[in-house]
């Protein structure tokens, strides 16, 4: 799995999904890298980042029930719970399933001991109030009592998923905030941190010109004149 440089990882914990999205969308055709259908369980405690380990879920089949198991050594859950690296974001594709639980208190508990920075899952949390309590940031559909083996059972790891209508590949690299969760393909995150600084200063420039009465014609998007004025006012605050 492709690992990241510490400027990369500190550079997207910093940058918002918003930006992250847009860049994606201008500079790449990457028309939809956002997972849909997702909240977090804790808007005071959403933002991570850090490469995906990802685990898929197919639909529950009573006569092999056993595998769905945490006990069962085959277990696919279990398998990651011993092998996520720490700093990784835990990827569920839960196949938008909301009505029952991927995670509780528990194993939530075992993945924060691993240093898990955050979970998302097309699918729905129990135990949620603990699992606020514990301090994990999770993006999930919701709160949820059953568990998922009453409609799912998960069956491998560290393989393309689809979650909330996004592929991700294991090693992609996730943020998230309050605006959601933003998935970038692994071989652009370093490119997509070395752009994203530079979009939010213009964003914000753009905003407080637009805000002392400028209008936004030209300005949002930028045309080449205000793109001109814009360097000038960079090359003037470094």
């Amino acid at each position: 799995m492709k690992t990241y440089s510490e400027e990369t990882t500190e550079i997207l914990k910093k940058a918002s999904t918003a930006a992250i999205t847009g860049l994606l969308l201008k500079k790449y055709s990457l028309r939809m890298r956002a997972i849909s259908g997702v909240r977090p369980i804790d808007p005071d405690n959403c933002r991570f980042a850090g490469p995906a380990f990802t685990l898929r879920y197919v639909p529950q089949r009573e006569d092999l029930s056993m595998t769905s198991d945490i006990g069962n050594p085959d277990n696919a859950m279990l398998k990651a719970t011993q092998q996520i690296s720490a700093g990784s974001v835990f990827v569920m594709d839960m196949m938008g399933n909301g009505s029952v639980g991927g995670l509780g208190d528990v194993l939530t508990t075992s993945f924060l001991a691993r240093g898990v920075v955050g979970i998302v899952a097309d699918g729905g949390m129990r135990d949620v109030s603990e699992i606020r309590s514990l301090g994990m940031p999770i993006h999930c559909k919701g709160p949820a009592a059953p568990p998922s083996p009453s409609a799912l059972m998960p069956i491998d790891i560290q393989q393309p998923i689809g979650c909330g209508c996004v592929l991700v590949l294991p090693g992609d690299f996730i943020v998230a905030d309050n605006d959601g969760v933003a998935v970038i393909p692994a071989h652009l995150a370093d490119e997509v941190a070395e752009q994203v600084v530079d979009k939010e200063a213009m964003e914000t420039w753009i905003r407080n010109r637009v805000a002392e009465g400028e209008g936004v014609y030209g300005l949002y998007p930028p045309n080449e004149a205000n793109r001109e004025r814009y360097q000038r006012w960079k090359e003037v605050q470094s």
